[in-house]
C-alpha cells in the first residue's frame, strides 16, 4: 500500500537535531514513542505547520506542505491537554473547524452533532468544557479533530489527562474511531499500553533519530536499545556471538539456544531469572554472583535490581524475598536458562 504520508522531519532547537523519516499508509496508525526529550512533540508540531522544518520533506497525499499554513493544512489535532476553547460549547468546538474551512453556520452545527453522537455525547452539546468530565472532554476534542474530514489525524498523548479508569474505557474507544478512519493517524506517546493497543507500527524515537520501527510483536521479541528493552519489559545486553555464546565482557559471557554470530544481543525477561543463596546446581548454563542494588514492587511481585558483571532485573514473589532475607548488599546468586534468553544479530 503506498504512502498517504511521507515525510523527512528534519528540525534543528539549539544543540538538538530532529531528524527521522515517517511514512504512513492510508488508515494506518503509528506510534511515536520514546523518551522525554526525545523530540516526539517536535516532529509532531513540525507535520502541523507550527514548527517549521530546516531541511527534509512532508507531502501528505502528494500534496507537498511545507511552505502551507497550519490553517490550511488537511490535518487534525488532538493535544495533550484538549486545548478546547473554554466560551464555546461543546458543539460550536467540534463546529469550528468546518467553519473556518468556509462552511455556513447551520451546515457546520449539522457536522458537530453527527460528530457528537458518534463519540456518544450529543446530549452533552450545550455544555462548555469546564462542565466535561476528562473522558468527556478528549472525545469533544477528538469529534473537533475529526470534523474537519483530516487527511493526517496527530494524537499528542491523547490519554496522558486522564484518570486510569477512564483512560481504559476511553483507549477502547478511541482504538473504534481510529479503525474507522480512513486517513494516516500519528499517536505520539510515552505510553507502550496506549502504543499497543491503539497501533498498527511503532516508530521508537532518541536522541532526534529513530532507533527502531516495526510491529509490536517484532519490538517486543527483539529490542535494540536499552529504553526499548526496558519499555516492553526486558534484561538486554550487547556483545559479541559465537555460536550459542554471547561474550558481553571480557570475562563474562551469556549462553543462548539461539545461534549468533558477530554484533549480537541477547535478552531475557526479568521472569526468567532465578535467585539462589549459594551457586545452584543442575540445568542452568547462566550463573554468576551478584549483590543486591534495590527492591520495588512490580504488581504483584517484587522487582529487584542486582550488580555485578552485569545489571540485571529480577521478578520474584514476597515468600522468595523473605527466604533469601534480602537486603541491600546482600550477596546472591543469579540463574538464567539458556532456554530462557533470545540471542539476535545486532
Amino acid at each position: 500500500m503506498s504512502a498517504l504520508l511521507d515525510a523527512r522531519l528534519v528540525v534543528r532547537r539549539g544543540t538538538f537535531l530532529l531528524d527521522i523519516e515517517l511514512r504512513i499508509a492510508p488508515g494506518e496508525t503509528v506510534a511515536l514513542l520514546g523518551p522525554n526529550g526525545a523530540g516526539k512533540t517536535t516532529a509532531l508540531r513540525a507535520l502541523a505547520g507550527l514548527a517549521p522544518l530546516d531541511d527534509g520533506h512532508l507531502v501528505l497525499d502528494g500534496r507537498d506542505l511545507r511552505d502551507v499554513p497550519p490553517e490550511q493544512r488537511p490535518t487534525g489535532v488532538v493535544f495533550q491537554d484538549y486545548l478546547l476553547f473554554p466560551h464555546l460549547s461543546a458543539r460550536d468546538n467540534v463546529a469550528f473547524g468546518p467553519r473556518r474551512h468556509g462552511m455556513d453556520r447551520r451546515a457546520a452545527h449539522a457536522v458537530a452533532d453527527r460528530w457528537l453522537d458518534r463519540v456518544g455525547l450529543i446530549d452533552y452539546s450545550r455544555r462548555k468544557p469546564r462542565h466535561l468530565s476528562g473522558g468527556q472532554a478528549q472525545r469533544v476534542a477528538l469529534a473537533r479533530a475529526l470534523a474537519v474530514d483530516p487527511v493526517l489525524l496527530l494524537l499528542d498523548e491523547p490519554l496522558a489527562a486522564l484518570d486510569a479508569r477512564t483512560r481504559l474505557e476511553t483507549r477502547g474507544e478511541l482504538r473504534r474511531h481510529l479503525s474507522a478512519h480512513p486517513g494516516a493517524t500519528l499517536l505520539v506517546t510515552h505510553d507502550p499500553l496506549d502504543a499497543l493497543v491503539l497501533a498498527d507500527r511503532l516508530v521508537i524515537v532518541e536522541h532526534g533519530r529513530v532507533v527502531q520501527e516495526g510491529g509490536a510483536a517484532t519490538i517486543t521479541a527483539r529490542p535494540r536499545t536499552d529504553y526499548v528493552a526496558r519499555l516492553v519489559g526486558l534484561n538486554l545486553y550487547r556483545g559479541r556471538g559465537d555460536g550459542h555464546t554471547v561474550t558481553i565482557a571480557d570475562d563474562f559471557a551469556l549462553t543462548s539456544t539461539d545461534t549468533v554470530d558477530g554484533d549480537a544481543f541477547v535478552a531475557f525477561p526479568p521472569s526468567a531469572v532465578a535467585l539462589h543463596p549459594s551457586r545452584p546446581d543442575g540445568s542452568p548454563r547462566n550463573t554468576w554472583p551478584a549483590v543486591l542494588a534495590d527492591v520495588q514492587h512490580h504488581g504483584d511481585a517484587l522487582r529487584v535490581r542486582l550488580d555485578g558483571p552485569v545489571s540485571v532485573a529480577a521478578d520474584i514473589t514476597p515468600a522468595a524475598a523473605a527466604q533469601l532475607d534480602l537486603s541491600p548488599g546482600r550477596e546472591v546468586w543469579v540463574a538464567v536458562k539458556a532456554t530462557e534468553t533470545r540471542a539476535y544479530r545486532a
